[in-house]
């Protein structure tokens, strides 16, 4: 498989199990929405091992102690609506204080190419650690603008992260968005001609939200 700066590829057999299980398309839309909550905790726990933490003094019943703890109010996971949907819940389980943003893009059926229709941040994003959820990079089309966008409200720690891949999409993403780490459940064989991933697992949002016609 060929290595990608700033590209990380988990390889654990728990998510490939997970993974899996999604590719199926005989699985259940409610058992695709909860695999897909448990594969983003699994690769929030990859994501977050850099985060900062600050020294905080507790009471243990024994004794009193200083430990290390996150700030969540410094973080904020942006998922891409509406399949980045799906991710929030993992994450958030991993920390229940970060803050949430959300951004809003389409992707045009004839051109591929994404299009805006919402965009609602936390303020502060220039003093966060941002990590932007998307189950999949295919183009990269989608990735690409959300960075944008959140560049232009101040962001400038910024990680992405998606379940499965494209090579045609991670190296578009990096070749655009060469400062931002790119966490990866699984780098599949590449787009067919209507921009799908290959094996892939169909379209993440219509199979999260049971709109898929397959």
């Amino acid at each position: 498989m060929k290595e990608y700066p700033n590209v990380t590829v988990l390889k654990h057999p728990v998510l490939t199990h997970k993974i899996a299980i999604l590719r199926d398309k005989n699985t259940p839309t409610s058992e695709f929405r909860t695999i897909v909550k448990e594969i983003a905790m699994m690769e929030g726990y990859e994501a977050l091992k850099d985060v900062m933490t600050k020294d905080v003094e507790i009471e243990t019943p024994i004794e009193k102690t200083v430990q290390q703890m996150i700030e969540g109010k410094k973080l904020c996971f942006v998922p891409i609506l509406r399949a980045g949907l799906g991710m929030v819940d993992g994450f958030n389980a991993l920390i229940p204080t970060a803050k949430v943003g959300h951004i809003g893009l389409y992707r045009d059926e004839t051109t591929h190419e994404p299009h805006e229709y919402y965009c609602k941040l936390p303020e502060g994003l220039e003093d966060m650690d941002i990590y932007l959820l998307d189950p999949m990079l295919a183009t990269g089309g989608s990735g690409i603008d959300a960075v944008k966008m959140l560049k232009k409200h101040g962001a400038k720690k910024l990680h992405f992260v998606c379940i499965i891949a494209a090579p045609e999409g991670v190296e578009a993403f990096i070749k655009e968005c060469p400062d931002v780490p790119v966490i990866i459940g699984s780098l599949d064989r590449q787009l067919n001609e209507n921009a799908y991933i290959c094996p892939g697992l169909g379209d993440a949002g219509d199979r999260i939200f049971g709109t898929y016609k397959y």
